[in-house]
């Protein structure tokens, strides 16, 4: 079954920041009315865009304080054939979102994801102190829990606060300033280009022949040569045996570059598989 071109996948429930993300790209696309399936994990937003169910999926790449998102990159080295189309960095700003009628003083347990609970520790230490924290699926899952309780606070954003019936009381709760999130729109391959920007960026992954001393030495001299700074680098276990792994990379630069694509083919000639996640604007 073909995919309806306004169908964008993205990590449930409404008000996660990965439907931010999707809103977003909704808006770059041109979709007035989007149909926004909202999925339970980040495989099967994949799942979706391989499978025709929809035509566009939104994951999360990599968190500036977590780091990269795992989940993700296995999907595009091991799983999915889907290609990234673009990327959105979103900032990531907590809300402490309470029960329309509650008060502080009311509060006996704070919900909330578990890197959002650990990323508003030390905002939780200084202003509920001995107060129990549970972990949930999503930020947005803690919301829709505090808008039902008025024992419980969650930590999430403002969208997901005001979709989920929750209020506000207080902002920008996070430990550290500059927390953003990356996210990828995704699609099948052959999808035409539907975004542009002004820096085109590639996104790779790379498979070793052999695992042997100076490996990755080699792969980065191929870059250095080429004149490529790379923006990302990344191990992954190739989950075949212990100490065997692969590598993600990303660098501002197209495919059809003439220095870019000389180091692709040379690093083909010496690697067993080459893997171009996507080449895509960015902002």
């Amino acid at each position: 079954m073909a995919a309806i071109s306004n169908s964008i996948a993205f990590l449930g429930p409404l008000g996660t920041y990965t439907h931010e993300a999707a809103l977003f790209f909704a808006e770059r696309l041109g979709i007035e009315d989007p149909d926004l399936v909202a999925c339970a994990s980040f495989d099967e937003v994949f799942d979706c865009v391989d499978r025709g169910r929809t035509a566009y999926g939104v994951v999360g790449k990599e968190n500036s304080l977590e780091g990269p998102v795992t989940a993700t990159l296995d999907n595009f080295a091991f799983r999915s054939g889907a290609v990234i189309l673009g990327e959105k960095v979103v900032d990531i700003h907590h809300c402490l979102v309470l029960h329309p009628d509650a008060q502080r003083a009311d509060i006996t347990t704070v919900a909330s994801h578990p890197q959002g609970l650990a990323q508003c520790r030390r905002f939780l230490n200084e202003n509920l102190p001995g107060v129990a924290t549970i972990a949930v699926a999503s930020t947005a899952e803690s919301a829709r829990i505090a808008a039902a309780d008025p024992s419980v606070a969650g930590i999430a954003n403002a969208l997901a606060a005001q979709l989920h019936g929750a209020k506000v009381a207080r902002t920008d709760i996070e430990d550290h300033l500059g927390n953003q999130t990356s996210f990828a729109l995704i699609g099948r391959p052959g999808s035409a280009p539907q975004l542009t920007g002004p820096r085109t960026k590639t996104s790779l992954a790379l498979f070793l022949q052999v695992d042997r001393a100076g490996s990755l030495s080699m792969i980065l001299s191929e870059f250095s040569y080429a004149g490529i700074n790379l923006s990302m680098i990344q191990s992954r276990p190739t989950k075949q045996q212990l100490g065997d792994y692969m590598f993600f990379l990303e660098f501002f630069g197209n495919v059809n570059d003439p220095a870019v694509t000389t180091c692709l083919n040379c690093l083909r000639m010496k690697l067993r598989e080459v893997k171009v996640l996507g080449c895509y604007p960015v902002e």
